[in-house]
């Protein structure tokens, strides 16, 4: 099947078809498998070795490739721009809403930013403001703000 090819030229297609691989299944190591036949294909091409020793040098380059991979990302591990990008009720603790739907027996409707979200906690008219203590699921988790906190968070001033 691969008579006339240079052994090199298999381990050069293999290194980019792995390489490629890894840009449209990012994260399963398939990097450091191309990487090592990559440098299978140089030492191929420098060196007339044995297809036995070529195989076995790109054995050995793959296992301490992913190894040394694993290793240096559980210590440097990927941390996004963003972490909470696809968890906005996570995004939104801290924020003051308005009750649109009474909270009664804990389960209610707020708003915040241009949307309405279901709301879970201590019972509130409509109109209270409520601060976002956490998310369950698409509920907000919510709490009355302080009496003596203003929505800044600043203490309010006593009067006199």
């Amino acid at each position: 099947m691969f008579d006339g090819i240079e052994p090199h030229w298999i381990w050069l297609i293999i290194g980019l078809v792995l390489v490629t691989a890894e840009m449209v299944v990012p994260g399963v190591y398939l990097i450091w498998l191309g990487m090592a036949a990559l440098i299978t294909a140089g030492l191929a091409f420098a060196l007339p070795v044995d297809i036995a020793v070529q195989v076995l040098t790109f054995g050995m380059l793959s296992i301490a490739g992913a190894y040394a991979a694993r290793n240096w990302l559980r210590d440097n591990p990927i941390v996004g721009a963003d972490p909470m990008m696809n968890r906005r009720g996570q995004r939104l603790v801290g924020e003051v809403v308005t009750v649109t739907h009474a909270i009664e027996d804990g389960s209610g409707r707020v708003h915040q930013g241009d949307s309405d979200w279901i709301a879970r906690g201590p019972d509130a008219p409509v109109g209270a403001r409520m601060r976002i203590t956490g998310c369950e699921g698409s509920a907000l988790l919510v709490e009355p703000l302080a009496p003596s906190t203003p929505e800044n968070g600043t203490p309010a001033l006593p009067d006199g």
